[in-house]
């Protein structure tokens, strides 16, 4: 329209000017007009839980089953061991993977609590699941610990862990910044779109309960492959009943929960000590006699925040050089020399690793605040 007004030569081109100021006030006014009589709507697609693309048929065809992860029955929670300088040990770490899987444990989670996933970059902890499924994933199953608060960054490291080959995803509901009950199942219902995935509920950690509503709604998705529940036998029972696969995230809990409650296994900090002993309880039958056996270990472990109590007995047990990633720092002295008697009564022979248990001595122990 400017152009047409400035080139008639009849008109000055203050005239021009002119006329399309006085065209452009109709047209604002008629639009302005509109936009008043409009009803605003609120946008009804502002949550798109699948942006995904659909993965190629030879990709679902080599993917894990949902079923295989629910069939599970002693899952470790597998501790990260470090060199002096904070990066991985590796050869540590490959060690302990060996004792779990010829003790029988079926699968692992990579960079959980236990595994300090917490204190590691995301190139560390993706790196960490690709080597587990590179050297181990033919004979164990391979869950990484996927899970955020901030959904963005949880789609984004699981998308890379199924890339790097993990068979399933454990995930948290968002802490700290804790959200709404809709909140958490748009959370999870995004991240269950790109495969098998067991959701963890430990209030004690994140400081807000996944109700049943939410893990009922979110059980419809296909690849829910269940819940890693720490709040009682009583809920695990509940969920049993209505068909959710439920693994307990309590060691001294699992028997119960395994034998009297209907949960298909346990999720294990104790394995990582005694896979073996933990293997008979998961598959065994009821054994009230080794469950009180186990329970003094147990008890010890967790009287600090996990994984305090494991990272100290792996390194007195000499499987694992003495680092700490702050803000953990070993267990005192007085209760490493608890530590001598628990594995005195339980018997050598059924801890990882075969060198001699030992106290350590405060000087030992290498604190690493950067790394």
């Amino acid at each position: 329209m400017a152009s047409l007004l400035i080139t008639n030569h009849s008109l000055s081109s203050a005239d021009a000017a002119a006329a399309l100021r006085s065209r452009l006030k109709t047209f604002r006014a008629a639009y302005d007009s509109c936009q008043r009589t409009r009803r605003w709507r609120s946008p009804k697609a502002a949550v798109i839980p699948t942006i995904h693309l659909p993965m190629r048929s030879l990709e679902v065809k080599n993917r894990t089953s949902v079923d295989d992860i629910k069939c599970l029955r002693l899952i470790t929670a597998i501790k990260t061991p470090y060199l002096p300088d904070g990066r991985f040990d590796l050869e540590a770490y490959d060690s302990l993977m060996h004792m779990q899987i010829v003790n029988g444990a079926e699968g692992v989670i990579v960079g959980g609590t236990t595994g300090e996933g917490h204190l590691m970059s995301w190139d560390e902890h993706i790196m960490l699941i690709g080597h587990t499924v590179n050297c181990f994933g033919s004979s164990v199953k391979v869950i990484g610990n996927t899970g955020s608060n901030s959904t963005r960054e949880a789609i984004h490291a699981t998308e890379q862990g199924f890339a790097v080959g993990m068979h399933a995803a454990l995930h948290i509901n968002p802490y700290y910044g804790k959200t709404s009950m809709q909140g958490m199942v748009s959370h999870f219902e995004t991240v269950l779109s790109m495969g098998p995935t067991i959701i963890y509920n430990v209030p004690s950690r994140t400081g807000q309960d996944i109700p049943p509503a939410v893990i009922q709604t979110v059980s419809l998705n296909p690849n829910m492959a269940g819940v890693k529940e720490c709040m009682g036998n009583d809920r695990i029972k509940d969920y049993v009943n209505k068909g959710i696969t439920i693994w307990s995230g309590n060691d001294d809990e699992c028997h119960d929960a395994r034998w009297a409650s209907g949960a298909t296994g346990v999720i294990s900090v104790a394995s990582n000590l005694i896979p073996g002993l933990m293997h008979e309880i998961m598959f065994r039958g009821r054994n009230p006699s080794l469950k009180a056996k186990a329970m003094p270990l147990i008890k010890w472990l967790f009287r600090e925040p996990n994984p305090i109590g494991l990272n100290t007995a792996l390194a007195q047990l000499g499987v694992i050089r003495p680092v700490f990633r702050l803000p953990y720092v070993p267990l005192p002295r007085e209760r490493r020399l608890e530590f001598l008697g628990i594995v005195a009564a339980l018997g050598r022979e059924n801890f990882v690793g075969e060198k001699d248990v030992q106290v350590l001595d405060d000087d030992d122990f290498v604190l690493l605040g950067r790394y």
